[in-house]
């Protein structure tokens, strides 16, 4: 997927037209709520599908970057605030010359002991489309009231039911976000992989295999709000820094996860050097300043820790000359 562009001006027109109506982004999760009906939307079910991440004629040099929610209780708010600042953050990846040509996917998890909608897994798209996914998630709210949800299913899913251009023809790896401030269980169950995605697997897989999968596609971070019912607990925090060492970042507000993912991404692809201006690159393209400090903050151990990058993304635009008249970047 990804063959279509992004327009910042489509997306401003949609974003007043919902603000001047007063209706939601969030259409399929109203739906269900005043439905009563629930139950997965056709187009974010995992079950038997494979996610692509491909290059084009518009994009020839696409890069995949995967983003997973926590839906659950208090987390249930940043897939809201993620798509109000959607076009900020393909502003800042595009117009300030981060990356040419990301293809962004959402999904969404729960927990698939207890919830009826534990896994929700987009497409990889380059335009509009990202947007009208967000708008395709139900946000269940469950949780199995305790500090464990599934985040490794989603994770067994980008692992093995994804397909990337950027890793298979260049051997540039993609980007995997999971959002959540809980645990993750300790194994993939084989029980629930064959129920929710439709894999059949002889045992249990445990979740460093999965994850050790991941990294050898995709740059694996993990974001926990630490302003959330669980976040602050250090045990959490504790238990994901052995799974991912510094790539744990602490996000003292959710609101800033979109700046911190385009931030993340401008260090791995050697586009961005200091947070400092990162930041600054960040408020010129519409984000918060306070959002925009956050996000560095978060980001200071990971960047004090890694070594140095050369990578330089390709088709850098300038500010001023990046956006056409039709407001695509």
């Amino acid at each position: 997927m990804g063959h279509s562009d992004w327009s910042d001006a489509a997306y401003q027109a949609r974003q007043n037209h919902r603000k001047a109506t007063k209706t939601t982004a969030f259409t399929y999760d109203s739906d269900v709520r005043s439905s009563g009906v629930v139950k997965i939307h056709a187009q974010m079910n995992p079950h038997g599908v494979t996610r692509e991440s491909r290059d084009s004629a518009l994009h020839p040099e696409s890069l995949a970057i995967a983003v997973i929610f926590d839906v659950t209780g208090s987390m249930g708010n940043v897939p809201r605030v993620m798509q109000t600042k959607l076009g900020a953050l393909m502003r800042v990846l595009i117009q300030r010359g981060y990356v040419a040509h990301p293809q962004v996917l959402f999904g969404a998890v729960g927990d698939a002991t207890c919830d009826r909608v534990p896994l929700q897994i987009g497409q990889f798209e380059s335009g509009m489309e990202m947007d009208e996914d967000l708008g395709k998630i139900y946000i269940e709210g469950g949780g199995g009231g305790q500090v464990f949800e599934s985040y490794e299913l989603a994770m067994y899913f980008i692992a093995r039911h994804t397909a990337i251009d950027c890793h298979e023809k260049r051997g540039h790896k993609g980007y995997l976000f999971t959002i959540g401030d809980e645990k993750p269980y300790a194994n993939v169950s084989h029980k629930i992989v064959q129920e929710h995605i439709g894999d059949h697997l002889e045992r249990d897989l445990p979740l460093k295999k999965v994850i050790a999968e991941i990294q050898g596609r995709y740059e694996h971070f993990h974001i926990v709000p630490t302003n959330t019912s669980h976040g602050g607990d250090p045990a959490i925090q504790a238990h994901w820094r052995g799974l991912l060492g510094e790539r744990v970042l602490m996000l003292d507000d959710e609101a800033a996860v979109c700046e911190t993912i385009a931030l993340t991404i401008g260090l791995c692809e050697g586009t961005v050097d200091d947070l400092a201006v990162g930041a600054v690159d960040l408020v010129a393209s519409g984000c918060d300043k306070d959002a925009a400090a956050t996000a560095a903050a978060a980001l200071t151990p990971y960047a004090a820790a890694r070594p140095p990058v050369t990578r330089v993304a390709t088709g850098l635009l300038s500010a001023t000359t990046g956006m056409g008249d039709d407001g695509r970047l």
